[in-house]
C-alpha cells in the first residue's frame, strides 16, 4: 500500500494520523502502525517515516531494513507493549540493535541489565589502583645536557603541556605463522579507521602506560616520555617516590633492583631511550634521588635488566654493557650476536645466533676491570649449530652432599627444545645434552624450566607445549626426566603498528621457578579483558576486566615479598591502562579459588601422569585419580571461547569505527 511520509504532526497520539506500515526486515514482513514506530522521538523510525532518510522498498512496497528479523521482533514488541522479552537473547546483542535504531528508553533498560553483573569497583580479585600521574614539564629548548632528561632529583611541578612527536622504535618482523601475521589480516577489516590516522597520533599518547617492571617492594611505570617509581608499603598501598622530568626521546626500556637493609629499602632504576642512552638513578624510601650516570654502547639497546646490583644492557648486534655498583664502572664488550638470555644467581647466560651459549660470572666482574675483559666463556654449543632463541636456567638447591646442579632448557630457531645438565662433579666441563624434543614447527620464542614443569612457547600463535618434571632430592630424574602434559595455544593478535614494546607484554609464562606459573592472554592490543591461565595446562584461572572501561596497554606479574609485607608471598597482576592508571589484581586469591573450585591442590600439579600416545589418553588417567569434575577435552585449553573472541574483536571494532556509540553506561542516559 503506498503511503505519504508522515508530517511532524503525524508523530502525535492522534489516531486520525495513523496508518499501517509494512516493513521487510531481513526478508521477513512485519506490519505495524506509524504511531507504534514513532512514539520515541529522534529515532531511526522517525527519520525513516518523515522522509529525512532514504529508504528502499521491495516489490510489494514494504520498506526494506537490512537487520536481523529475530532481534527486530523483540524491538517491535517493545515498541508495541513497552516490555522486553530477553528469552534466548543476549543483552549486549539486543543493546547493539537498540543503539542502531536510536531507542533511548530501551538502551537505558538494557544498560541497567548490564550493570547487574558489572561494577566500577572490579571483581573480587581487584585489590587496588595507582592513579594516573600528572604530566611533567617539558625540557627547556636551550637545555644543553647530554642526558635525554633532567638530572634534577626533586619531583617537578606538573603541567599538562603539549607533547612533541619524537617517533618510536620499530619492531623487527618475525617468522611466518606468528600472531603478527594474523593481525595483518584482522586489522584490514577491523582498523581501517586506525590506518587513516597519522603516525604522530599513534606515537604520542603521553599518558598511556607502556611498560611496568617490579622488584620486591618497588614498582616502575613507564609512559612514552617519563617514568614513575612507586614503593609498596606494608599495608599494600603505593607511594610515589619519584617522577622523572619529561624526556626528549622515547623511553624504550626500564629496569629496577631493590635492596632492603633492616627496614629501609633503596633501589636502582635504569631507563634507556630511543637515542640508545641509558640513565641510572638511585632512589631511597624518602624519595631522595641521586643520578649515577648516563651510559651508551653506541648501538641499539634490546634488553635492560639487573643481575644483583649490576645493571646489564644487551644489543642483539652482539654487545654487552655492564655497570657494577661496587666499582661504579661501566664496561662494554663485543660478543657474538645475541638472540636471548637468562640469569641464575650471579650468572648471565647468553644464547647466540651461531648456536653457542656463553657465560659471564658477575661476581668476578670487579677483579677484571684492569684487563678490560668480561671473560665471556663458552658454556655449550648446540650440536646442530642452530640459533638459540630462548633460554631458561634452573639451579637446584645446594646440599651438604653435593653442590648445585645446573639445568638449562633452551629452544632453537628450528623449533627444537633441548635440556642440558651439568653435575657438580663435572664443574668446569661443558653441560651434557640430556633430552631433546622436536615438537614445534616454528622458532621457540620462550621456554621455562621450573621445579614441576618444562614449558615451551613457539611463534606459531603462541603454541604451548608442557611436560611434567620428575625430581629426586631436587635434581631432575633420569628415568625419565620429563613426561608430556599438555598442548594448547595462547592466541594474541599483536599489533603491527602500535608502539608498545611486545617484549614487556608477551603471554608468559610468568612467576618464580618454585611457584605456579601463569600465562596472561590479551587477545588484541586495545582489549579491556585479560585471560589468566595456568602455564602448565592452559586451564583458565580467571578473567580480568578493566574497571574503568580503559584499554589494558601493559601488564606485569609480580610476587610481593611476604617478609616485607608481613604476610605470605602473594602473586599480583599489575595492569597499566590507556588513561595512565595501574590496576592491581590478586592472582594468589584467584589461584586459591581455582583449586578450591576444581577440588585440587597446587601440589597435585606435580603428580606425573603415565605416558600416552595422545592428549586425550594422557588426561583421562589424571581425571580418574582426581576428585575434580570432568574436564571437557574439546575445551581443555581454557582459553577464550569463539564467542568471547568475537565479542572482544567486535567491541574493538565498535570503538574504532563508530565513536559516537559510547560503551560508557553514563553516556546512554544523556
Amino acid at each position: 500500500m503506498a503511503h505519504q511520509p508522515c508530517s511532524s504532526s503525524s508523530f502525535s497520539n492522534d489516531s486520525g494520523s495513523d496508518y499501517i506500515v509494512n516493513l521487510n526486515v531481513g526478508g521477513r514482513i512485519f506490519a505495524t502502525s506509524c504511531n507504534t514506530l514513532t512514539w520515541i522521538p529522534d529515532s531511526f523510525f522517525t527519520s525513516l517515516l518523515s522522509g529525512r532518510m532514504n529508504s528502499v522498498k521491495d516489490p510489494s512496497g514494504a520498506i526494506f531494513i537490512d537487520r536481523d528479523p529475530d532481534l527486530f521482533r523483540v524491538i517491535l514488541n517493545y515498541l508495541r507493549t513497552k516490555q522486553v522479552d530477553l528469552c534466548g537473547i543476549k543483552v549486549d546483542t539486543l543493546k547493539h540493535e537498540a543503539l542502531f535504531f536510536g531507542l533511548t528508553p530501551l538502551i537505558r533498560r538494557l544498560t541497567l541489565c548490564e550493570e547487574l553483573s558489572s561494577t566500577s569497583c572490579g571483581s573480587v580479585y581487584f585489590c587496588g589502583m595507582i592513579p594516573p600521574p600528572d604530566m611533567p614539564l617539558e625540557n627547556l629548548p636551550n637545555e644543553k645536557s647530554r642526558s635525554p632528561m633532567y638530572s634534577n632529583s626533586s619531583e617537578t611541578s606538573t603541567n599538562n603541556s603539549k607533547n612533541k612527536s619524537n617517533g618510536s622504535p620499530r619492531h623487527r618482523g618475525h617468522s611466518k605463522k606468528q600472531s603478527t601475521d594474523m593481525s595483518r589480516y584482522i586489522k584490514n577489516e577491523l582498523s581501517e579507521l586506525a590506518k587513516s590516522k597519522s603516525q604522530p597520533d599513534r606515537d604520542t599518547d603521553p599518558m598511556k602506560v607502556r611498560m611496568i617492571r617490579a622488584h620486591i617492594c618497588s614498582i616502575v611505570v613507564a609512559y612514552s616520555y617519563f617514568v614513575c617509581v612507586y614503593r609498596v608499603t606494608e599495608w599494600n598501598t603505593y607511594v610515589l617516590l619519584w617522577k622523572s622530568p619529561r624526556a626528549r626521546t622515547y623511553v624504550s626500556h626500564i629496569a629496577v633492583n631493590t635492596k632492603i637493609a633492616a627496614t629501609v629499602a633503596e633501589r636502582l632504576v635504569a631507563v634507556s631511550f630511543q637515542d640508545d642512552t641509558i640513565g641510572l638513578w638511585h632512589i631511597d624510601d624518602e624519595g631522595k634521588t641521586e643520578k649515577k650516570g648516563l651510559f651508551s654502547m653506541n648501538v641499539s639497546i634490546d634488553n635492560l635488566f639487573f643481575v644483583g646490583t649490576q645493571m646489564v644492557a644487551l644489543s642483539k648486534s652482539g654487545k654487552v654493557g655492564i655497570w657494577h655498583s661496587a666499582t661504579q664502572n661501566w664496561q662494554a664488550q663485543d660478543v657474538q650476536p645475541i638472540s636471548c638470555y637468562d640469569t641464575a644467581g650471579s650468572s648471565l647466560i647468553l644464547g647466540c645466533a651461531n648456536g653457542s651459549m656463553n657465560h659471564i660470572d658477575m661476581q668476578k666482574f670487579p677483579l677484571r676491570m684492569k684487563d678490560n675483559d668480561l671473560l665471556v666463556t663458552e658454556l655449550f654449543r648446540d650440536p646442530n649449530g642452530e640459533t638459540i632463541t630462548s633460554l631458561s636456567v634452573f639451579l637446584t638447591p645446594k646440599t651438604s652432599a653435593c653442590g648445585n646442579w645446573i639445568e638449562i632448557a633452551y629452544g632453537t630457531s628450528n623449533g627444537v627444545v633441548n635440556l642440558i645438565l651439568q653435575h657438580p662433579e663435572t664443574a668446569g666441563h661443558q653441560p651434557v645434552l640430556f633430552q631433546s624434543y622436536n615438537i614445534h614447527n616454528s622458532p621457540v620464542q620462550r621456554v621455562s624450566l621450573n621445579t614441576s614443569h618444562l614449558i615451551s612457547v613457539c611463534s606459531e600463535y603462541n603454541h604451548v607445549r608442557s611436560w611434567n618434571v620428575t625430581r629426586f632430592r631436587g635434581m631432575i630424574n633420569t628415568q625419565p626426566g620429563t613426561v608430556p602434559l599438555a598442548s594448547f595455544k595462547v592466541l594474541t593478535l599483536d599489533s603491527i603498528d602500535e608502539t608498545t614494546d611486545r617484549q614487556y607484554n608477551h603471554p608468559g609464562p610468568y612467576g618464580d621457578q618454585d611457584s605456579e606459573q601463569v600465562l596472561i592472554q590479551r587477545l588484541i592490543p586495545n582489549a579491556q579483558k585479560l585471560f589468566v591461565r595456568l602455564a602448565s595446562t592452559g586451564e583458565r584461572i580467571c578473567t580480568v576486566d578493566s574497571v574503568e572501561d580503559s584499554p589494558i596497554t601493559a601488564f606485569c606479574v609480580h610476587e610481593l615479598d611476604g617478609q616485607k609485607l608481613g604476610s605470605r608471598l602473594r602473586k599480583y597482576l599489575f595492569c597499566g591502562n590507556g588513561n595512565g592508571s595501574v590496576q592491581v589484581w590478586d592472582l594468589t586469591s584467584a589461584l586459591d579459588q581455582f583449586h578450591l573450585k576444581n577440588g585440587s591442590h597446587p601440589q597435585q600439579q606435580q603428580v606425573n601422569p603415565p605416558a600416552a600416545a595422545n592428549q586425550s589418553e594422557l588426561i583421562k588417567p589424571q581425571l580418574a585419580q582426581s576428585p575434580r569434575s570432568l574436564i571437557n577435552l574439546s575445551n581443555y585449553s581454557g582459553g577464550p571461547t569463539p564467542q568471547e573472541l568475537l565479542d572482544v574483536i567486535d567491541d574493538n571494532d565498535i570503538c574504532c569505527s563508530t565513536p559516537s556509540l559510547s560503551r560508557c553506561p553514563s553516556a546512554a542516559f544523556q
